[in-house]
């Protein structure tokens, strides 16, 4: 990646971390929540409507994690990374705060151009008023359906429309986000399951091989382990492993 293109992408990660601290300042600037008994004997529909929408939104607050582990692009990332140290051998190198935040950047990364459509498309329209809130949900959430649907087999779409027993859509943008979502993550983990076989193939012959040389030369006592463990770390180090990883997990998502 050259450096205007490194500097782009720095730039959007700033403008991101500029909306959210813009969006967190206008509910700060937001009129003061009436006490529920108050809001629900309210006269006033509008004070009703914003407590309404304060109590969503911190219960989507509170399922982010979850959502964004399952509906973006992590999924399939940390997976397989964690099949790449189960292939090493290297037990707890790298660490589990080392692969989730390796993670975490590659899947911003990936979904950049995703939330980058949903903040001109939906938020940022509806932060200067030129849209209603159910047309910005509506909006916001095009893009990220659209991602969804590009990643998620036919096959596990029908599967939670044959269980539901719900008629089958003409196209892609009738798909109910109750469908697409458990369609989009059993498809990830299928994706990422098949990664995964393909990078234990070669530290699998790596194994075998130095086994039948222990064999052959009669040193049943020593664990394959301690020879084959060096081999693998010298022979991904050699290949550019890291880089090839990324490479072949981001470009999975094209």
């Amino acid at each position: 990646m050259d450096r205007g293109r490194m500097r782009r992408q720095t730039v959007g990660v700033v403008a991101v971390l500029m909306l959210l601290a813009s969006a967190g300042c206008a509910w700060a600037q937001a009129p003061a929540m009436p006490t529920l008994p108050d809001t629900w004997t309210s006269d006033q529909p509008d004070q009703v409507v914003l407590t309404l929408r304060i109590l969503l939104g911190l219960a989507v607050l509170s399922l982010a994690p979850a959502l964004l582990m399952t509906l973006t692009a992590f999924t399939r990332i940390v997976i397989v990374l964690s099949f790449l140290r189960s292939a090493l051998g290297t037990q707890q190198t790298p660490p589990n705060q080392v692969l989730v935040g390796l993670a975490l950047f590659l899947t911003f990364f990936v979904m950049h151009p995703v939330f980058d459509a949903m903040n001109s498309d939906g938020v940022q329209p509806y932060l200067h008023g030129e849209i209603g809130y159910e047309a910005a949900l509506e909006r916001s959430a095009g893009p990220l359906r659209e991602f969804m649907i590009k990643q998620t087999r036919e096959k596990d779409l029908a599967l939670f429309y044959e269980i539901s027993g719900l008629a089958r859509p003409a196209t892609p943008e009738e798909v109910p986000f109750h469908i697409l979502m458990p369609g989009y993550v059993i498809s990830e983990l299928k994706t990422a399951f098949q990664i995964g076989f393909v990078l234990f193939v070669p530290f699998l012959v790596i194994d075998l091989v130095v086994a039948s040389a222990l064999m052959s030369m009669g040193m049943l006592m020593v664990p394959p382990v301690m020879i084959s463990l060096p081999v693998k770390i010298l022979l991904f180090v050699m290949v550019d492993g890291w880089h090839l990883i990324t490479k072949s997990v981001v470009l999975s998502f094209t």
